[in-house]
């Protein structure tokens, strides 16, 4: 199977941009999304549900605002909409399909770029979330945790460490909440699981300039982190820069089970 995560950065912008067709070349049998900033009666479905997706939605009560979904091709046997906690939820920044052999969410975690408040919601998330993935692992031994998480790992996953040294999304909190989620959470990245030492890999541009992403001036802070209890099934990961219909790129991975 073929999954996706993609942080759209609005699905209707992104429609507009040729996102289906690229759903139609690539085949993914799961697709998770972040950052719809729509409800589900705001998409027309219809070409999506030519090639064969079923929508999973879980909308921010802010329109416009944030939002996850999964597009897939296979049933689920189970839906949980939401983590449990009422502030993040209200965002709709988690949606979990259960297929029965695995399970996968679609996750958005908070920015802090616009300030101190919001930085202060991340830490929030940040620890909420650590717990919440342990109790999730031990319900669903086999689950993939696909989305957007706003931090930078390594100097490795950014294009400028030094001069991004105290901007959100690399700060020294964030590397290592990162570091921890992975070794004490015992999750994989799974890009790194492939690929541990390969540099210039990014699945976020800033928009502010043209050229940054023109000059490949970017962040990896989109990631599939895979229990590891689904090691042996991961055959293949990888980024794929070249789908611009969004600020961020997807990232794949197939596995077997």
């Amino acid at each position: 199977m073929k999954i996706l995560t993609y942080n759209v950065n609005g699905i209707r912008a992104a429609t507009k941009k040729g996102l289906v067709e690229f759903l139609s070349q690539n085949e993914a049998d799961v697709v998770c999304i972040q950052e719809t900033k729509a409800q589900e009666s705001d998409l027309d479905f219809g070409p999506f549900a030519d090639l064969g997706f079923e929508p999973y939605w879980f909308s921010a009560e802010k329109k416009g605002y944030s939002g996850v979904a999964i597009f897939t091709k296979r049933k689920p046997l189970e839906v949980v909409h939401g983590s449990g906690h009422p502030g993040f939820d209200g965002e709709g920044r988690h949606i979990l399909l259960n297929f029965g052999t695995f399970a996968v969410q679609s996750l958005y975690a908070p920015s802090g770029t616009t300030g101190n408040i919001r930085q202060t919601v991340k830490y929030e998330w940040m620890e909420y979330f650590f717990g919440y993935q342990q109790e999730m692992q031990k319900k669903y031994p086999n689950i993939l945790f696909c989305g957007d998480y706003n931090i930078c790992n390594h100097a490795i996953d950014i294009h400028n460490p030094k001069s991004n040294a105290k901007s959100s999304g690399f700060l020294p909190e964030e590397q290592a909440w990162m570091t921890k989620l992975l070794e004490e959470g015992f999750l994989i990245d799974s890009f790194r699981h492939f690929y541990p030492d390969t540099r210039h890999q990014y699945t976020w541009w800033s928009q502010r300039f043209p050229s940054i992403r023109e000059k490949n001036m970017g962040w990896r802070i989109d990631y599939i982190l895979a229990s590891a209890g689904m090691k042996d099934h991961l055959i293949s990961a990888k980024i794929l820069p070249e789908a611009k219909h969004s600020d961020h790129c997807p990232m794949e991975l197939v596995i077997t089970l």
